[in-house]
């Protein structure tokens, strides 16, 4: 077995593992570009990016992800159910015995960082592959750790991917031959059967899910910026409704693109890199991300391309709609290097609407914030999990990222109202999705627009217009900002036929309230009433 690289000397056999061909130990990007060419894992594109094809896996595997059920051995209650599928302890035993079984004889590739950016909420991992590209997507993604520190390196937590390792569903215990499952008590995480490397990172953040809350940091599926002012933004949302674009901003830094942590000294981001979907990216309308996408070491997933230029199309979607970019944050030119900032003033929840009746932008009252973080209502937008079809499904993933809480939701909300209350911070409800019409009859709401109307919150052109309450679902709606048609902001008059509008409001709050049925007893009074009709 030989070793390459800078090695720790925590090695491998810590974690039950042993007899490699090679072990590559922390490898730069240009080494791992050079073992991505030579095992054939992807390509380089005429910008310097790789492009790789993760199969019959193009988006997460949601049914596939189970958490370890050690028997109160945890150190919180897991949220069991639907999101959270109990796995025995006895089963993952054997089937990590079979992966270390798998392993021996082949080579490696390991990772050693750490997942938050604040020096007081470090979380020491390790990324452990068979493929280049997870190891270089993974480079990308997490945060780096000084090259004095990777000698001495032990991680807290251990991630082991191997997407050619499939799991027999008759012995393993597993839904199929995929699997990606999480077990506390070990502090390890196993991924098989699957190359999606989305699953490598929202494992990580499942984690931090875990661990944060117990330290009374509120962990969040959003991105953040901060302005000159030093005034900090948080975009909570779904995958594919606006948080990457959104956040970046040429008149605003960049702290995060996706996953952060707000502790009583301010905001963090837990990766050092961004995911951002790319169908349809434009040079015109995101500049910051396609000039990211563009250079070299940025991982291209599923992006069609020209065999023969290496040109790629971001507006073909033969593969799936959802097409990835992975870049370290350094390759945006206006990052907040340290990685944390003060305070939110404004936050946004960003909805994709499906029925085209909630408007582009309202104010939140504290009670409405918290409703609608427990609602987390958005429509999951093609390709972004196995299984979606053409059309966006409506849904409610509770505190905008229900796929990976592991505590029960209530914790979440109770932290996010006391920071939202301390730190008397600016709540609003932001459609992405559908004006004058549903999906099929309207259009989704222009970019440009969407831009104007945050930027007008942050800078703070909302707070001495008028509001008026909309009569369906009970929010204040600006009557007027600055470059934005008044018309649509008020989202009935945009509809040919209103009786039609009033048929799909009432048939959204319907769905408001029997999804929200399941925080009866749970949410506070004035939580429950603040929700729509």
């Amino acid at each position: 077995m030989e070793h390459y690289g800078t090695r720790s000397t925590f090695g491998i056999e810590n974690h039950g593992l042993l007899n490699f061909r090679n072990v590559y130990w922390n490898l730069p990007s240009p080494i791992l570009v050079e073992h991505i060419i030579v095992r054939d894992e992807g390509k380089i594109s005429e910008h310097g990016a790789v492009l790789v094809h993760t199969g019959q896996h193009t988006g997460r595997s949601p049914n596939d992800k189970f958490i370890v059920d050690n028997k109160g051995k945890n150190d919180a209650e897991i949220w069991w159910g639907k999101v959270n599928c109990p796995f025995q302890p006895e089963q993952y035993d054997r089937l990590f015995h079979k992966l270390s079984g798998y392993l021996q004889g082949r080579d490696i590739y390991i990772q050693d960082m750490q997942a938050g950016a604040h020096p007081n909420y470090r979380l020491p991992i390790r990324i452990i592959t068979e493929k280049a590209w997870q190891s270089l997507f993974a480079q990308n993604l997490f945060r780096k750790l000084p090259k004095d520190c990777l000698q001495s390196h032990i991680p807290e937590y251990t991630l082991i991917c191997c997407p050619d390792f499939l799991a027999s569903p008759e012995t393993d215990g597993t839904r199929t031959s995929t699997f990606i499952i999480a077990n506390f008590e070990k502090k390890q995480v196993i991924i098989g059967g699957t190359s999606y490397a989305g699953e490598i990172k929202k494992s990580i953040f499942t984690v931090l899910n875990y661990v944060l809350p117990l330290k009374n940091i509120l962990s969040m599926h959003c991105s953040a910026n901060v302005g000159n002012r030093g005034d900090v933004a948080l975009f909570f949302g779904l995958s594919g409704t606006g948080k990457t674009t959104l956040s970046s901003s040429p008149d605003r830094r960049l702290i995060g693109d996706d996953e952060h942590g707000w502790s009583d000294e301010g905001i963090f981001n837990i990766e050092g890199g961004c995911y951002a979907k790319t169908i349809r990216l434009s040079r015109e309308l995101e500049p910051i991300i396609w000039q990211a996408t563009h250079r070299f070491g940025s991982v291209l997933e599923n992006v069609v391309f020209d065999p023969n230029s290496r040109q790629v199309f971001f507006d073909d979607d033969t593969l799936t709609e959802n097409t990835r970019g992975a870049y370290p944050l350094s390759y945006v030119d206006n990052y907040v290097e340290a990685g944390y900032s003060g305070h939110p003033d404004n936050i946004f929840f960003l909805t994709a609407d499906a029925f085209g009746v909630l408007p582009p932008i309202a104010k939140l009252t504290l009670e409405q914030a918290m409703y609608y973080f427990l609602s987390g209502y958005t429509s999951k937008l093609a390709g972004t999990e196995k299984g979606l079809g053409n059309e966006p499904q409506v849904t409610f993933s509770t505190c905008f990222g229900a796929p990976f809480l592991p505590l029960h939701p209530q914790i979440y909300a109770r932290l996010l109202g006391e920071k939202i209350t301390r730190h008397k911070s600016t709540v609003w409800l932001v459609n992405t999705g559908w004006t004058g019409g549903p999906f099929g009859v309207g259009n989704r709401f222009k970019l440009p627009y969407t831009r104007a109307m945050v930027k007008a919150a942050l800078e703070g052109a909302l707070n001495h217009v008028p509001y008026k309450q909309d009569p369906y679902f009970g929010l204040w709606l600006p009557e007027s900002c600055p470059d934005v048609p008044s018309e649509i902001l008020i989202p009935q008059n945009t509809w040919a036929n209103k009786k039609d509008y009033e048929s799909h409001a009432y048939n959204l709050i319907d769905r408001f309230k029997q999804n929200f049925k399941q925080f009866v007893g749970l949410a506070l009074p004035e939580v429950m009433t603040a929700g729509p009709g």
